[in-house]
């Protein structure tokens, strides 16, 4: 398995020093300052390359781009709207600038307006730290009596309403408004801070299309440009939807084990394949992981290894972000079966036998708090969470163990 780690940028408030103390040996980016939909420049590219290779004084750091986390997909490509076509083509001559500067492997979504959804962005655990927490109660409040949904009396149970009306009821000014922006800080757009206006706007364009519309837009979105990345050797992979379940009535069509069937087996091709997240997956209780590793494992490109408590077992209920071996995942098991896939790509001379992994997310921990770094990505809470990881392969990966079974 191969460590590696998100970074934002030179904005990211944890460094490329901060990144090699942890022993990482990738780095996970993206050009998030390029337009959705415009293409990513050989220029551009070469320039993340360079600002990722040095230190803060300087001293070549030896990391490289290893994966691609996002090349977004726009809107457009989503709904087959508007500059959808030339937003393809746009994507492909990404991609090929891409695998000319050396990076093989692209991690994508293609969930609807929404990239993840959360209620709170730092909620206090009983030891001091803290994390993303999603309250289904509190999100149910928002999406009734915040942004008065069109359509949304029917989305919700008689009692998860008048939980959410008392609820409501309870919050002050400064919580409402906290709590819009939460929920709106996955939406595009976030960094200007959209109106409920602007988030009504955008779920409209969403009247029409049903899930099983979505998916065949994805499965042609797929069609066209995964036989190119076959050809140049680049890897593609789809992340789930997160949460995986249907909120603001937007269709979910990557949240299971029979979702990810359907798109492989439309687009039968190695290069198309999937980002096995733990964390979003892991929130729905019917998600087998390790097992999902064991029957896909062939075409996972990408690990994102995080844990979720789930509070409420139900699907679309509450859960927050857990320390990595702390939550409902079973951590070792799931890591055995990536290393026996490995194993088995090894074995079949597979160049890709190494799959790529990074821990995701973590709690806020110590130094954390004062830092103030993107949410869900403190350094000291994934350093923690790689730690923790890294034993466990370790572990799992000594003679001792191996001649042992």
């Amino acid at each position: 398995m191969r460590q590696t780690w998100r970074w934002f940028g030179p904005k990211d408030l944890v460094s490329i020093d901060d990144m090699l103390q942890a022993g990482v040996e990738g780095v996970v980016t993206a050009l998030h300052h390029i337009p959705t939909g415009a293409v990513w420049s050989p220029a551009e590219i070469a320039q993340r390359q360079a600002e990722l290779a040095v230190m803060k004084d300087g001293a070549p750091s030896g990391l490289k781009w290893e994966v691609v986390e996002s090349l977004p997909v726009s809107e457009d490509i989503k709904r087959q709207s508007g500059e959808w076509k030339a937003h393809i083509e746009n994507w492909k001559t990404s991609m090929r600038n891409l695998r000319e500067a050396g990076i093989e492997v692209i991690c994508y979504n293609f969930m609807p307006i929404l990239d993840w959804t959360r209620t709170d962005l730092a909620y206090r655990l009983a030891n001091g730290a803290t994390c993303m927490r999603y309250d289904a109660i509190d999100f149910a409040a928002f999406d009734l009596f915040l942004l008065q949904r069109k359509g949304v009396e029917g989305d919700y149970s008689a009692e998860v309403t008048e939980s959410a009306r008392a609820r409501f009821a309870t919050m002050s000014d400064a919580r409402k408004e906290e709590l819009c922006g939460n929920v709106v800080y996955g939406l595009p757009g976030a960094a200007e801070r959209m109106s409920m206006e602007d988030v009504k706007t955008h779920l409209a364009y969403y009247d029409t299309i049903s899930a099983d519309k979505l998916r065949r837009h994805l499965i042609d979105f797929l069609a066209a440009v995964s036989p190119l990345a076959q050809d140049i050797g680049m890897r593609l992979c789809c992340h789930p939807d997160d949460p995986p379940f249907p909120l603001l009535g937007l269709p979910r069509i990557m949240s299971t084990e029979a979702d990810y069937r359907a798109v492989m087996d439309a687009v039968d091709i190695p290069a198309n394949g999937i980002t096995l997240c733990t964390g979003s997956l892991g929130v729905r209780a019917d998600n087998d992981l390790p097992g999902m590793m064991a029957r896909l494992g062939d075409r996972v490109h990408f690990l994102h290894l995080r844990n979720v408590a789930l509070e409420d077992r139900d699907l679309g209920g509450s859960f927050h972000e857990a320390a990595h071996l702390e939550g409902n995942t079973d951590m070792v098991a799931m890591i055995a079966a990536v290393l026996a896939e490995q194993n088995r790509r090894k074995a079949a001379g597979r160049a890709d036998w190494q799959i790529p992994m990074r821990p995701d997310h973590g709690q806020d921990i110590l130094d954390d708090q004062t830092r103030k770094a993107q949410p869900g990505y403190p350094a000291i809470g994934r350093l923690k969470g790689l730690a923790e990881l890294r034993g466990i392969m370790t572990a799992l990966s000594h003679p001792a163990v191996t001649v042992a079974e």
